[in-house]
């Protein structure tokens, strides 16, 4: 890893059981079950805390991109995120696509600050070239 970066915060868990487990942060306000998808367990899975996780800091970074270009964020921006557990040729792969809200506003002025959203993310960031990704206006 780079010494040059600033850590600003350093997310902590243990997890127990792998898919059917238990996940619990070090600071205790997470404590969740895992149930593996599809299956009848009362648990979340990783593709929906994944999701929830990047959906929340695309949030954010569309603020930052508003921000930038001085564009009044609508009310009732949401991102509606959506992870899929795929299987081919014995392999598991994911892919997402991220459907975008932002009421009110013009096809490119929406594009303008989800396409520089995109680009600044740090979750976008990690899956850039790594899985396939749709950003969606909808």
């Amino acid at each position: 890893m780079a010494s040059d970066k600033k850590v600003l915060y350093t997310g902590k868990t243990h997890t127990t059981g792998g898919r059917d487990g238990n996940a619990k942060s070090s600071d205790e306000r997470l404590d969740i079950a895992l149930s593996s998808p599809g299956s009848n367990g009362q648990g979340t899975n990783p593709e929906q805390l994944f999701a929830a996780g990047w959906s929340a800091c695309f949030i954010g970074a569309i603020g930052l991109a508003a921000a930038k270009h001085k564009i009044a964020l609508p009310v009732g921006l949401a991102v509606d995120a959506e992870v899929d557990l795929c299987l081919a040729d014995g392999a598991y792969s994911l892919q997402a696509r991220l459907n975008v809200s932002l009421p009110g506003l013009s096809i490119e002025v929406a594009r303008l600050l989800t396409d520089t959203a995109h680009q600044t993310c740090p979750y976008s960031k990690a899956t850039k070239g790594n899985i396939p990704v749709e950003i969606n206006l909808v």
